[in-house]
């Protein structure tokens, strides 16, 4: 009876004790691995040689019907589970092959956007290097757009 009840508390302590690791486990955000490398540093330097928006300001745009490209860099399937309104998919890693085709003009006004703006950022800078002269960067994750009550096309 001794070893029963030894064996019945042993286990409570060991599922109390798995039950808080999973709690303290799910309290801490994970932090993206790529934010723990240099690459944080080329996205928050990228972020300083670009001009910036907010999601405002690429709704007032697109409300106000202004003459400009919404450009998501993000890969395709995330596009095609929902993006900007008008929004052109031009995929990050295929950025610099394939841009020229969808926004053949440089002088075009070019809203770039991302999941987080860290790609966008890249991508901004990057058009900017290319000789774009209009791109500049919807500073905000694509979750702050759909938080804001913003329409998300599919």
């Amino acid at each position: 009876m001794m070893k029963k009840r030894m064996f019945v508390w042993m286990l409570a302590f060991v599922f109390v004790l798995s039950m808080v690791s999973l709690t303290l486990a799910q309290d801490k955000p994970k932090v993206p691995t790529w934010q723990t490398t240099p690459v944080k540093d080329t996205v928050a330097k990228a972020k300083t040689e670009i001009k910036k928006v907010t999601p405002a300001d690429v709704k007032e745009a697109i409300d106000k019907k202004e003459k400009a490209v919404i450009l998501d860099v993000r890969d395709p399937g995330e596009y095609t589970a929902g993006h900007l309104p008008g929004a052109i998919n031009v995929s990050r890693g295929k950025l610099e092959f394939n841009v020229w085709d969808s926004v053949p003009d440089k002088d075009a006004k070019i809203y770039v956007y991302c999941l987080t703006a860290a790609r966008s950022a890249l991508a901004t800078k990057t058009l900017n290097d290319l000789g774009y002269k209009n791109a500049v960067l919807m500073d905000a994750p694509f979750e702050a757009w759909v938080k804001a009550g913003y329409p998300v096309a599919r």
